[in-house]
């Protein structure tokens, strides 16, 4: 039965992106906001999609902790292709950071770019990173809240990976509060797999870090709040973790870069 649900599911959720992305072509010559609103409505129907055919539901905690003025910094947990588009249905406007490459996918590419979505490119070093400080300043000015997965790509649940020196350089330089986000959305939509299981996905958003704390003693704060936040979520939702990966060897380069800016 889950895998017949799973691929309705599939079948679903991608039969809708493909005509949204599509149909709304037309948005892409007006404001932002119209784009915005196609993002939320392309979410809110997926999340429908999900706790209808596959019985995935989700829960959100600690919203209380995103600043009442908007402007934050979000440092997510990211465990699954969920996650991606889940802050769009949740944040009031929501501004990415992720790879560049993702920008230049027909049709789903032109959408983030026009919605503002920051693009960086690893392979350019201190100058990706200074881009990155600079849109994400503007972004965060506006009110909009930075969306950042400081380990970069996605981590099996159980897993954790070296957090990326982005987030440290957008802490260092941006004022707006940072808030870990912790979740088990891997535990039901794993990265890379077909199946897509019932349940209910746990979100939560912890405090926001104090200001003006030491690089290493940010990232030190921040791995340890999201990491066990995590630990304790999948525990809860009393599912059997997968296999652990092993973590990649660190961009040197980039890491590096951050010293320079």
């Amino acid at each position: 039965m889950i895998v017949l649900r799973s691929l309705l599911f599939n079948v679903a959720w991608l039969s809708w992106t493909v005509i949204l992305a599509v149909g709304a072509v037309p948005a892409l010559a007006f404001p932002r906001d119209v784009g915005k609103g196609v993002a939320r409505i392309w979410t809110r129907v997926i999340l429908w999609l999900a706790k209808v055919i596959v019985g995935l539901r989700y829960e959100l905690r600690g919203l209380e902790n995103i600043p009442a003025d908007g402007g934050c910094i979000i440092a997510a947990k990211h465990q699954s292709a969920w996650d991606t588009f889940l802050f769009h249905g949740v944040l009031p406007d929501p501004v990415y950071i992720l790879k560049q490459e993702l920008l230049r996918i027909p049709f789903i590419g032109w959408y983030m770019a026009r919605a503002g979505m920051i693009g960086v490119d690893r392979s350019a070093g201190a100058k990706a990173m200074r881009h990155m400080i600079e849109a994400a300043g503007a972004a965060a000015a506006e009110g909009r809240q930075l969306v950042i997965f400081p380990e970069g790509t996605r981590t099996p649940p159980g897993d954790s990976r070296p957090y990326k020196p982005g987030i440290a350089a957008l802490y260092a330089r941006i004022t707006h509060p940072v808030v870990p986000v912790a979740l088990n959305s891997g535990l039901f939509w794993a990265r890379q797999s077909f199946i897509k299981r019932p349940g209910t996905i746990v979100v939560e958003f912890l405090p926001p870090l104090p200001n003006g704390l030491p690089k290493q003693v940010f990232m030190d704060t921040l791995h340890t709040r999201i990491e066990e936040a995590c630990a304790r979520l999948n525990a809860e939702a009393g599912v059997p973790l997968p296999p652990a990966a092993t973590p990649p060897t660190a961009d040197k380069a980039v890491e590096n870069s951050v010293e320079k800016i």
